[in-house]
Parts: C-alpha cells; structure tokens; sequence
C-alpha cells in the first residue's frame, strides 16, 4: 500500500471514529434525557415543575460533589499503589484524619458514610431520611466554615426543603419522595469520571433548566437564557481571544453565560475566573450549584448574591476582558430617588441616570465600567432603550460620543422562554479601531421550533462572520459612521440603518397597462357582439 493510500486511509479511520463518537454522544444524551424526563413525570403533580426543579438539581449536585470527592480520594489511594481502595467503604473514622487537607484542595467534606451511594443504599428503610439528608446538607456546608471556600457552600442546600409538605403531608410520605428521588438521580448514567462525567452532568443541569423553564412561562424564564442565545454572546465577546483574565455577567442567574466561556475558549484559558451577581438568593444559589457541576473549582468563581445596581460587588477587582450578560428588562431601580447614585463612578460620566422605571441602561454603564481596556461586552437589551428620549437618550450620545458602541443586532422575537418581544445585543467596546458602529438585521436567521424561534449554529456562525466582516449587506448589514448616528439624534435601531427587504410582488406597470388595454378592447367587442344579438332579437 502507497504512502498516500496509508493516509487516505488514515484520514477515513479517524472522520469514521469522530462521527461513531459523536454519534455515541447523542445517543447518551438522549437516553439522559429520557431519564430525567422519565423523573419529572413520576414526580409531577407533588410539586409545582418549576419548584421542584430546586429538589431534582440539589439532590444531582449532591450525587456529583459525593462522586467527585470519592473518585478524587480514590485515585490518589491507587496511584499510591492502595488498587482496591476504596472511600465509599471506609469508616468515618478513618476518613477524619484527611479531612483538612482535603478541605483545602476540593474546598468541602463528605464523610463515606454521608456519600449519595450509602444514603441512598439505607434510603428505603430509613424512618428519618428527611433528617439524615438535612444533618448530611448542614455538615457539607460547615465543613467550609473559616476557609477560603465558606462564602461558596454556605447556604447551598437552603432551597432543597426536605421537610416541605409539598413533597408530602406526612413524614413517610415525605421520605417515600426522596427516596424515590435518590434512586432516580442515582440511576442517571453520568458516566465514570474518566470519561466525561462532567459535561454528563452539565448536560442534565441544562436540560433540566430548559425544561422547566419553558413550562414556567416567564418567571422561569427570568433564569434562563436559552443556550443558543448565550453561545452567540459569547462568540460575539471573545472574538480574537484564545485566553481572557476572567469573564463576568452582573446579572448572572444559574450562570448559563458565564460557563459558556468555559465551552468556547476551556477552563485553563480562563486565568481567574468567573465572576458574577445575582439578586435572587434562589437562583444565586442554582448559579453556584452550575459552577460546581461543570467542574469549576471554588476557587475559581466568585458569585456574590446582592443587587448589583445598587450594592456592587467585585468593584476592586482587575477589570474583566470578557462581560455577557442578559439582565432583566425595564425594571425599577432608586434611579435619581437616591442622590448618590448620580456621583457613582459607574453612572456620573453620563451626567444622568436610567429612569426609575427602567434600569436597562443602568446594567449597560456598570458594564462598561468594569469592562478592561481591551475587554468586550456583549448583552442582551430591550429594544425600546435604542430609540426612546429623556435620560435614555442623553446616556446613548454619551456611549456614541465616547465611541464605546461597536455594534447592535436586531434578533428574531420569540427566542427566549416567557416573552415574545424581539431582543437585540449590544456590543461595547473601550478600544475600536474607528468611529464606525455596526447595525446588523438578524431578525430572520432562526428557525421556528414549536412556538419559539431558535438559533441554529448556521444562524451563530452567519452572524459572527458579518460582524467580523463589517462589510455592508443589503437588508442585513450597515457600517453607520458617527455622523450618520448623530445625525439621526443618537437613534440606535437597527431599523434606521438597514433598509428592509420590499418582499412585496414586482408589479410591471408597462406590462400592466397593456393587458388593460387588451381586456378593455376585448370588452368593447363583447359589447358589438351582445348589441348585434339584441337587435337580430327585436327585429323578429
């Protein structure tokens, strides 16, 4: 066999051997999938879908962080020469002397008595299974207490309320639940942790998170940017980046944005981290379960859980190379109700703040205040806060002025779960090469899945590639100079700048008048014909 035929050869083996993988990979999700779909019909109707996401996403991380912390021991036992150690099976005893040290490397500890495996072994036949899961929640928690990981596990498990009468109006009917629970989540195949345990893991957290929220409507929807949306955000900041510092979202939810990074650019060329803020204890929570369930060391994400407008975290921090963010629409704030606010160092260049009723361009200032020299922005907007006047306006000739907007997407309606209203992304920048900004119409690349609309990764690279190629496209693409914007008072939508495509039919008014004529002519003939008749009829 020639040179070539071994390569050729070689070449088919290895696309034969990509496409068999990832054709296992989809089957495994798939049969994920079904499982937790499977675990939220048996379940359904104790408690509310939305709800009870917080039961089926803690008992999962709770199964993860035990895998994780056995499968960790376990190694450094083998490698040690010890083959058939194993955590799971030791006494508690014996565990206590590792505990500090492990405390320091994985930032928690789990007694083997406490792990998910052995619960769930005693589950069926333990009367107080509600108090062993709170005693088991409550010492993951304090083993953090007075480390560099406490603000991480402290009040983790504060959501998984063992004791809720919607799991049962009786003890045992209580326990009877949660047993069952653990032997669901216990039966997911997530796989051995040498072969992707993690993304198994962060699949099912993901999958869950759609599901829920699109059966939640909108306050699900609150939670959750659909992971489409995210990824292209994410494109669109790390756009000739191979390694960032850290990457941050202001209003981070369950950190669906955050650990897009991770996707895109991977873990060790995120230097620092992940930062985020997030208002509601709930989903702050959800967002540091996330972090924990795709692999994020402690130390490597920082969450804080406070009203980012008015009580800003991670301030005196470097400043981030990379921000996402998809922060609520139109809410209220203290706006100029409160007199400091105007001399914060996020809003005073402006010279005036976002209207009390609505904050948009409150989260876009604090953005671009703590985006690097060098950083990028991306966030999603509502629309109204690129046209409307008063303070909103004043604040878009201060971003145009200073030349931080790079560009701004129209995206199709119906792409996030409990709102129809057609979104856009802004995208900011501290170091452009010109004073152009970039108006892109991607309102039809999408594809209709039920009631929504979805981005498909042809839709994400179509919109990446024009917005690298900031080349004019008729009805999708318009490089406005600063001159156009100012002249048309600062008005950013992109419907100003992209002319819309006449889909209307071409009439041919040459042609038109000609087949006028014709039918005109004909008629004065059928006329001639009708009137001859007529008179041959009166003449008899």
């Amino acid at each position: 066999m020639t040179e070539n035929k071994i390569n050729n050869y070689e070449l088919v083996r290895r696309g034969q051997t990509i496409m068999d993988n990832n054709t296992r990979k989809e089957q495994e999700r798939e049969e994920l999938h079904r499982s937790i779909w499977s675990i939220a019909n048996s379940l359904r109707g104790a408690v509310d879908g939305w709800d009870f996401k917080q039961y089926v996403l803690g008992i999962m991380f709770y199964r993860y962080i035990s895998e994780n912390l056995a499968s960790y021991i376990n190694k450094g036992e083998r490698d040690a020469g010890k083959l058939s150690f194993d955590y799971s099976k030791i006494s508690d005893a014996e565990a206590e002397v590792a505990r500090e040290g492990l405390v320091n490397s994985k930032g928690f500890f789990i007694l083997p008595s406490e792990l998910f495996c052995n619960v769930r072994a005693k589950a069926y036949n333990d009367e107080n299974l509600n108090e062993t899961l709170e005693s088991v929640f409550k010492h993951i928690e304090e083993s953090a207490k007075g480390t560099e990981s406490e603000n991480d596990f402290t009040g983790l498990f504060e959501d998984i309320d063992v004791n809720s009468n919607k799991l049962g109006s009786t003890v045992e009917k209580r326990n009877k639940k949660i047993s069952q629970l653990l032997n669901d989540i216990g039966d997911m195949k997530l796989g051995d942790y040498q072969d992707n345990t993690i993304d198994a893991f962060g699949d099912a957290y993901e999958y869950l998170m759609g599901m829920y929220a699109s059966n939640a409507g909108k306050s699900g929807g609150e939670y959750f940017t659909p992971q489409e949306v995210s990824e292209l955000l994410t494109r669109l900041a790390i756009i000739g980046k191979t390694s960032v510092n850290k990457v941050y979202d202001p209003a981070c939810g369950s950190g669906s944005l955050l650990l897009q990074s991770l996707k895109l650019l991977g873990k060790d060329n995120i230097k620092q981290g992940f930062y985020g803020q997030e208002k509601n204890i709930t989903t702050y929570n959800l967002c540091r379960i996330n972090m924990f369930l795709h692999d994020v060391d402690f130390d490597k994400f920082s969450i804080a859980c406070e009203d980012t407008l008015l009580a800003p975290k991670h301030w005196d921090d470097e400043p981030f190379d990379v921000i996402v963010s998809n922060p609520p629409y139109s809410i209220k704030w203290d706006g100029d109700d409160n007199p400091l606010l105007i001399n914060d160092i996020r809003f005073s260049p402006a010279g005036v703040l976002a209207p009390k009723g609505k904050a948009d361009l409150a989260f876009i200032m604090h953005s671009l205040s703590w985006l690097s020299t060098n950083g990028v922005a991306s966030i999603v907007c509502f629309p109204g806060i690129m046209y409307r006047g008063g303070a909103e306006q004043k604040i878009r000739k201060y971003l145009v002025d200073n030349n931080y907007i790079d560009c701004i997407i129209q995206l199709p309606d119906n792409l996030f779960f409990g709102t129809s209203i057609a979104t856009c992304i802004l995208v900011l920048k501290k170091s452009k090469n010109d004073t152009n900004i970039l108006f892109i119409d991607a309102s039809k690349e999408c594809v209709k899945v039920t009631n929504n609309n979805k981005l498909t990764p042809y839709n994400i690279q179509n919109i990446v590639k024009v917005y690298k190629d900031r080349i004019d496209k008729d009805y999708m693409v318009k490089v406005a100079s600063y001159e156009d914007v100012k002249n048309n008072d600062y008005n950013l939508s992109v419907s100003t700048y992209v002319v819309k495509e006449d889909t209307r039919e071409q009439i041919d008014i040459k042609k038109l008048n000609t087949e006028i004529e014709e039918i005109v002519a004909r008629e004065n003939e059928l006329r001639e014909e009708i009137n001859k008749i007529i008179k041959e009829i009166e003449n008899e």
